[in-house]
């Protein structure tokens, strides 16, 4: 059976991993879309299921296979396409999955239209196609729009950095970016879709600028794009993602603090507190850095929110190393941690390093550092207790309550009320409930308006 012979053709979407994936997904399934599909929730029955993937997760193959069974339990005729970063380093081992019929490397995601014409439902192996990475030097602009609260708008893809724990740049690519003129106008495209929020997405953000697509006058840089983002009317929210340390300059934190768009959140990866890990990393700057970064932004956003990635179980973390970077963070005034548990990674300079920490170690520091970043969080939220703050709320409804964040990125709740969904309420943070979500109440002004 081909696509050609359904008479009605629909499609299913499933995403694993980062923001940057969301977004792709959300262009793809557009360009479906407006191909004649209908999009259907993935538990659905389909004539095409899309599954793109990560390969930052350490279950890649498993959730992979996992999906595939979904789709075939849903429509065991239904064509599944694999896509997304595990489909570029691994599309041999997919092409294998039973179910798969065709695996599309990092090139050819975004044409698979002209693939799905007359792909056929196989019981061999999926079909690959599937191009070297150092092919990969194109930009495709991309948003998502599935959240009618906030869009993920990619700006930058690809990574020259050498992270020896890191598969991405073998998986993305190169460094390169989207035009400003694009960028501004893919903004504008979700203003006019009265979506509140945009996060900035990418795999190297401060990069932007780096093999600008398609500029032959000069490259910009990440300052000039989020200038520019500032002027767009009609988007009450912009979100920076990640951004690594060496990369967020003063000149940006600073026009952070002054704009009309921009919150007062950041996440910056620092993944180790010991300079001697940092240099095994290959990472592109010192704890001294870091330091630094994290106290500008505290000096001109003191409310701000600051987020960090922390890898524990590196090859080579002794005890003493592992110490060295809980005291670092236990000491910044940092707001919440990302903790990765080291796996290692094919093709990877540390996967052949000496040092290896056994798994209930890396696990053993891993809680250890979630315990931090909860002590961290709860230790910011007390902060803003007692101050009022815009909350955009969202759209779900879960056991009658509501959820939405300040612009800082404190979680809050309250009573769901469907005039809510989509809007921004300046409100009271009154207590730190049991579930670690703040309770809301009316401002003293805002109540005597309501009476």
């Amino acid at each position: 059976m081909t696509l050609n012979s359904i008479s009605k053709k629909s499609a299913a979407f499933h995403t694993l991993g980062c923001k940057l994936n969301f977004a792709e997904t959300s262009t793809i399934a557009r360009h479906l879309t407006d191909a004649g599909y209908e999009k259907v929730s993935f538990d659905e029955v389909a004539s095409v299921y899309v599954i793109n993937t990560c390969s930052v997760t350490e279950n890649a193959d498993r959730e992979c296979k996992l999906h595939v069974k979904r789709a075939m339990k849903a429509n065991p005729e239904g064509l599944v396409v694999i896509l997304g970063c595990y489909a570029q380093l691994k599309p041999e081992e997919i092409s294998a999955i039973q179910g798969v019929d065709l695996v599309l490397g990092a090139k050819e995601k975004f044409n698979i239209l002209s693939f799905l014409e007359d792909l056929e439902k196989t019981q061999e192996n999926g079909i690959i196609h599937s191009c070297e990475i150092e092919e990969t030097n194109f930009f495709i602009g991309s948003y998502s729009i599935g959240d009618r609260t906030r869009a993920f708008l990619k700006v930058q893809d690809g990574c020259d950095y050498k992270c020896t724990y890191c598969t991405i740049p073998l998986a993305r690519g190169i460094s390169r970016s989207d035009t400003i003129e694009s960028v501004v106008r893919n903004a504008t495209e979700i203003a006019a879709k009265n979506i509140k929020e945009i996060v900035l997405t990418g795999v190297n953000i401060g990069d932007y600028g780096k093999g600008e697509f398609g500029n032959k006058k000069h490259e910009h840089t990440f300052l000039d794009l989020i200038s520019e983002l500032d002027q767009v009317e009609g988007i009450e929210r912009i979100r920076i993602s990640s951004i690594e340390p060496n990369l967020l300059k003063d000149e940006s934190i600073e026009l952070v603090a002054k704009s009309k768009s921009f919150v007062p959140h950041f996440h910056i990866p620092l993944q180790s507190g010991s300079d001697e890990l940092l240099k095994k990393m290959k990472r592109r700057y010192l704890t001294n850095l870091y330091y630094n970064r994290i106290h500008k932004i505290r000096e001109v956003m003191p409310d701000a929110c600051i987020g960090v990635d922390v890898i524990v179980g590196f090859p080579g973390e002794t005890e003493e190393l592992f110490l060295e970077t809980y005291q670092f963070l236990n000491e910044l005034p940092i707001s919440y941690l990302h903790v990765f548990t080291y796996s290692e990674r094919e093709n990877t300079e540390a996967a052949e390093m000496e040092g290896v920490i056994p798994i209930p170690e890396r696990k053993r520091r891993n809680k250890m550092m979630r315990i931090l970043s909860e002590k961290k969080k709860m230790a910011f939220y007390e902060t803003q207790m007692g101050k009022t703050l815009p909350v955009l709320w969202e759209h779900e409804n879960k056991n009658g309550m509501m959820f939405g964040f300040t612009e800082n990125y404190v979680r809050v709740q309250k009573t769901f009320d469907p005039n809510s969904v989509n809007q921004i309420e300046r409100l009271k943070l009154q207590k730190i409930e049991e579930d670690g979500t703040v309770s809301v109440t009316l401002s003293f002004d805002q109540f005597l308006e309501k009476v």
